[in-house]
């Protein structure tokens, strides 16, 4: 073809031409559409990286709580049954109002018995419940696993040693957090921990604030209306037949006794017996000769029948003599009941200090107590047990 002369595309030239550039630019937009698809997915990756992981919405939920023992023990983050186990820990439940989440009961706690503050709030709904435990005060782990497993509380509270609930954990592959508190005193800092504990996993930690609180208000109430008093100026006083362990006579004392301490009375077993539980013999307390005695009501056959074998002794008591014997009802059975070791201080100290306690009614005193740690008055349950505040005839 002659020079400058251009041939023009046949029909395929031209087509040809357009699908290319077509094909040129779809190739290009494909290109720019895949890096820009690949920036997202990096993107998204990052944002899932460690600290910005996105939760998993089939896995709940957990958190960590740290129990008396010091074990760091992953629970649901919302607690919504329970199951209580060991010495202790129904009645910190019957104290945070959570007794509508156990799912299961102890053998003990589903029988009544008074001797447990909170038995009476319980154990009609705790008779309708599988029981998963043997109960007691061991705090050892005592609880039937296959009952346990087929309740499937979301967590166990369990009053235990350490390694008693890392065992029933084991056991059960359900969380156990352990509440263990000591029975000494009215309330020590064992049960304010536990009670902290609880709290904390049931989701109640201002009503457990709560509940220490009050303790701590009447306690301060009742040191400060006889802290003033010289030792020579207060009427000497005995308890006895004070259960430990199971029932006691009329020697089982206890020295630095929570309700007497705490009013700051003159116990004749501090004079010469270091802080516990002691049986003492009789010609120990014929030297006390204490001007007033209290007993545990719960325990008078065994001191009716040791006043059948030596009725002198007795009568040789100046206390008994005087007709000053009181009933102290018994305030620890599975761990200490602050509902009746706070009454019994109230009740000694209307009868040791009765200027300072002037004012105290000690059956309304009783019913705020019992109400507000309770949420009811048991009054007549407690003396339907055999738990009352009074006077008291050896022998009779």
């Amino acid at each position: 073809m002659p020079r400058g002369i251009s041939r023009g595309r046949s029909g395929a030239d031209s087509a040809w031409h357009f699908y290319f550039q077509r094909g040129q630019t779809t190739s290009r937009m494909k290109r720019a559409f895949l890096f820009a698809f690949l920036i997202l997915i990096l993107v998204a990756l990052s944002a899932c990286g460690p600290g910005n992981h996105a939760p998993n919405e089939t896995e709940p939920a957990t958190r960590l709580v740290t129990d008396v023992w010091g074990r760091a023990v992953e629970l649901p983050a919302d607690v919504e049954t329970i199951v209580t186990l060991g010495p202790g820990a129904t009645r910190i439940a019957t104290y945070l109002n959570v007794v509508d989440r156990i799912v299961g009961a102890e053998a003990q706690t589903a029988q009544w018995n008074v001797l447990m503050d909170f038995n009476p709030i319980v154990h009609e709904q705790f008779g309708a419940l599988p029981i998963v435990g043997q109960g007691g005060g061991s705090g050892e782990n005592n609880a039937y696993v296959e009952a346990l497993i087929l309740a499937a509380p979301d967590v166990i509270l369990a009053a235990f040693s350490a390694e008693a609930a890392e065992e029933l954990q084991a056991q059960t592959n359900i969380p156990v957090v352990a509440v263990r508190y000591i029975s000494t005193g009215l309330a020590n800092e064992t049960f304010f921990a536990a009670t902290r504990v609880f709290g904390e996993v049931v989701g109640e930690q201002e009503r457990a604030e709560e509940v220490l609180a009050f303790i701590e208000q009447l306690r301060a109430d009742l040191n400060s209306r006889t802290a003033h008093i010289p030792d020579e100026e207060k009427l000497r006083v005995y308890a006895g037949a004070i259960t430990f362990a199971g029932q006691r006579g009329f020697g089982g004392t206890y020295s630095n006794f929570g309700p007497l301490a705490v009013i700051n009375a003159h116990n004749v077993a501090n004079t010469t017996l270091e802080p516990g539980f002691y049986e003492v013999d009789f010609e120990q307390i014929l030297v006390w000769d204490p001007d007033v005695i209290f007993l545990d009501p719960g325990n008078m056959s065994l001191v009716n029948a040791e006043y059948e074998i030596n009725p002198t002794f007795f009568q040789s008591l100046r206390a008994v003599q005087q007709g000053r014997v009181y009933a102290m009802p018994a305030f620890n059975f599975s761990a200490t009941n602050v509902t009746y070791a706070l009454m019994n201080a109230y009740f000694a100290g209307t009868i040791l200090f009765p200027e300072e306690f002037a004012d105290i009614d000690i059956t309304a005193k009783s019913a705020e107590i019992l109400t507000f740690f309770l949420g009811a008055d048991t009054r007549s349950a407690m003396a339907e047990g055999g738990l009352f505040f009074g006077r008291i005839t050896i022998g009779d």
